[in-house]
């Protein structure tokens, strides 16, 4: 008996195409909400941009108020302001890269390294509770333990026969508590990704280092952080992205005029003059730039990751 070949037929292959059609479809219908979203929030507004290149007066609108070109750019450029408030963003942001950004790779490692996986999941849990607390009750914490009077750190001092300091009014010391606070909010949350990229560790890897003698360090160096690179170049390349950003609401609750000099960032400028003296023309020229040293840092650094490591965003 011959075999019969199971040849499909055209009206098979109709069938297939208005079945895949039919699925694609239903996905792009459920992602339609967000794109609507993002087109109304990220797209619409970046009309405004042209506020920057005007005289622009609330009376007038973007259609009646006068075109002055680069005149905020070139101001804001050549203010003194600028790079005042441009190196202590440059620098709180290095802190960040420096210490913030490493932290949550080495509490993942760590954190793994625990055996009891109870305790190990009450310690993960812990640490995320921070990220879900304001910076308004965050900075409130910090300034009642840095307190000269009724501080906790302080009180140890005094008990050691050291001299009270009054932390939150040091130029000194502004930076370094800016940025531990940082740490002590997001360790844990920002470690979420590094966990799951350990979770999917196959479990053969290491007990084939066990037997070849390998201990635990040595197994966190050869397995453990070569399957994380990946997350970690492509979560450095977003935060080099925002090298020239820093967050409002942490530099605005925890400083003050004392600490001015060292705690004026790009954010907490605009803000000032923006909101307060109502310069909208000039903040929305600090944007526009403070965006594009943002875009061209991020192409460049994605080529280089590309062309050393070979993982990039896109």
């Amino acid at each position: 008996m011959e075999a019969q070949l199971d040849i499909p037929s055209k009206t098979t292959g109709r069938h297939s195409k208005r079945m895949y059609k039919k699925t694609w479809f239903t996905l792009y219908l459920l992602l339609a909400p967000a794109l609507i979203l993002l087109f109304i929030f990220n797209y619409i507004p970046m009309y405004g941009i042209t506020i920057a290149f005007q005289d622009y007066s609330p009376f007038l609108g973007t259609a009646g108020s006068p075109w002055v070109g680069f005149k905020h750019i070139s101001y804001f450029l050549h203010d003194e302001m600028f790079w005042k408030v441009m190196r202590n963003t440059l620098v709180i942001n290095f802190y960040d890269i420096v210490f913030g950004f490493t932290a949550p790779i080495g509490f993942a490692l760590l954190a793994n390294e625990i055996m009891n996986k109870r305790f190990k999941s009450v310690v993960q849990t812990i640490s995320y509770l921070p990220h879900f607390l304001s910076w308004i009750v965050v900075a409130g914490v910090f300034y009642q333990i840095l307190s000269p009077t009724t501080g906790l750190v302080n009180d140890v001092m005094e008990w050691f026969g050291l001299k009270q300091i009054f932390f939150m009014s040091e130029e000194s010391l502004f930076r370094s508590i800016a940025v531990f606070a940082d740490i002590w909010k997001n360790v844990g949350w920002s470690a979420i990704l590094y966990f799951a990229v350990i979770a999917g560790i196959d479990v053969s890897l290491y007990e084939a280092a066990m037997i070849d003698g390998a201990n635990r360090i040595r197994q966190a160096w050869h397995i453990t952080l070569p399957a994380m690179v990946p997350m970690i170049v492509l979560l450095f390349l977003m935060k080099l992205s925002t090298v020239f950003t820093i967050g409002f609401d942490r530099i605005f609750t925890m400083q003050n005029s004392l600490v001015l000099d060292v705690s004026d960032v790009i954010s907490t400028y605009i803000y000032r003059i923006g909101l307060l003296n109502a310069q909208y023309s000039l903040t929305t020229a600090i944007g526009v730039v403070q965006s594009l040293l943002g875009f061209v840092l991020l192409i460049t650094a994605n080529k280089l990751s590309k062309k050393i490591v070979g993982v990039g965003l896109y």
